[in-house]
């Protein structure tokens, strides 16, 4: 099923609504990952001081969010590369929706709305098979880098994955061979 969303760039008045859904999101993404107690940590007033920053940020940075009937149901964001031994100039920050809304095509939307065709990186847990697949449909592979980052007190194991040249190209290659 493919659902139409409104993708739009994220603005200071998106803040309340956006940590709401920042932190339902996190509920449903890793709640297989990281302990109740951890969770529970999450705060919507937190995470809404926190988009209110972001959508501060200067023009190289774009985080957009994706409407259904006028109310947030997901959000991405990328920018410069953050690693010291970037392996593209371009990173992926952050990319989440509603479980409601998985499968319906939003996720790409949102995808495609903040990563231009061409070299990118990004950084996933390890643990998400469904991310994984998708990064792996968008032209992306680990590298071998992982990394354990702590997230709410706990240790969320992670893989880079890069997409080195663009999808389109190496789409039209495989077409030839």
């Amino acid at each position: 099923m493919v659902t139409t969303a409104l993708i739009r760039p994220v603005v200071e008045s998106d803040a309340e609504s956006l940590g709401l859904v920042h932190a339902t999101c996190w509920h449903e993404t890793y709640d297989n990952q990281l302990s109740a107690a951890a969770l529970e940590q999450l705060q919507p007033a937190r995470l809404a001081v926190m988009w209110r920053r972001f959508s501060a940020q200067g023009p190289q940075f774009r985080q957009v969010a994706a409407l259904v009937d006028d109310e947030i149901v997901g959000f991405a964001g990328s920018g410069p590369a953050r690693d010291a031994d970037k392996p593209a100039p371009n990173e992926l920050h952050f990319i989440y929706l509603l479980d409601a809304y998985h499968g319906t095509g939003i996720g790409q939307q949102l995808f495609d709305a903040v990563i231009d065709d061409g070299p990118s990186y990004l950084w996933v847990a390890a643990e998400n098979a469904r991310a994984h697949s998708f990064y792996k449909r968008n032209g992306y592979a680990p590298d071998g880098h992982e990394q354990d980052q702590e997230v709410l007190g706990e240790v969320l194991h992670e893989v880079r994955l890069v997409r080195p040249r663009s999808l389109a190209r190496r789409l039209s290659l495989a077409g030839t061979e």
